[in-house]
């Protein structure tokens, strides 16, 4: 019994694990966004470097998922909690890599680029942010209606991205000579839809470990 007690407090310190790591993330996405329409390179490289640290969370994570897995060698409901938990930091620690990559963007744009960044970057992050929010309540509370609602959300992203994309394309027929800035918006803009993407597999990720099934909820 102690035993089993002692794998149940691991297995809730990999949890708050996650957690922190979706906190994380959820902030080196809001700092990178406010870095593209402030037009901040120094604060970009910042972000740039603070990936470091989510990137170690996310190797601790893997790390003492793997040891409990090999230790304890655990059931079949216990194992695909640890294989759930090394799915999602993944998907979270990628989350980051697009984060950094949308910093990334506004170091190549620079301080005096003289470009308008499209608004709708902004409220594809407000949305994402609220993805990974959503994501990570479901996966606390291993709750499956919540997991569904990532599906409606992240559409409503990849449909907010077509648009600005096709704008985008329609700007650079208008201003050639800013063509370049005018795609690293839309690289931008991409890296958000891509977080979006991450948070619905999270979701996909907590019905796999509710239903013992996988299930995809773009379909």
């Amino acid at each position: 019994m102690v035993g089993r007690e002692a794998f149940q407090g691991e297995l809730q310190h990999l949890e708050e694990l996650i957690i922190e790591l979706a906190k994380k993330t959820k902030e080196q996405l809001k700092a990178a966004i406010d870095t593209l329409y402030e037009a901040d390179v120094l604060q970009a490289e910042q972000v740039i470097q603070k990936d470091k640290e989510l990137d170690d969370l996310d190797m601790k994570i893997n790390e003492e998922a793997i040891v409990l897995i090999a230790r304890q060698q655990p059931v079949a409901t216990d194992l695909r909690r640890l294989v759930v938990a090394l799915r999602i930091s993944n998907d979270l620690e990628r989350m980051a890599d697009n984060a950094k990559n949308v910093a990334k963007s506004a170091i190549h744009l620079g301080e005096n680029h003289g470009i308008q960044v499209h608004p709708s970057i902004q409220e594809m992050k407000k949305i994402a942010v609220e993805m990974i929010d959503l994501a990570i309540l479901s996966y606390e509370n291993e709750d499956i209606t919540l997991a569904r609602k990532l599906a409606s959300l992240d559409d409503v992203v990849d449909n907010m991205y077509s648009t600005m994309l096709r704008e985008l394309l329609e700007e650079t027929a208008t201003n050639p000579q800013k063509i370049q800035h005018i795609m690293q918006m839309a690289f931008s803009g991409r890296y958000v839809e891509r977080i979006g993407d991450h948070a619905t597999n999270i979701g996909e990720d907590v019905m796999y470990l509710v239903k013992g099934e996988s299930l995809d909820l773009n379909n």
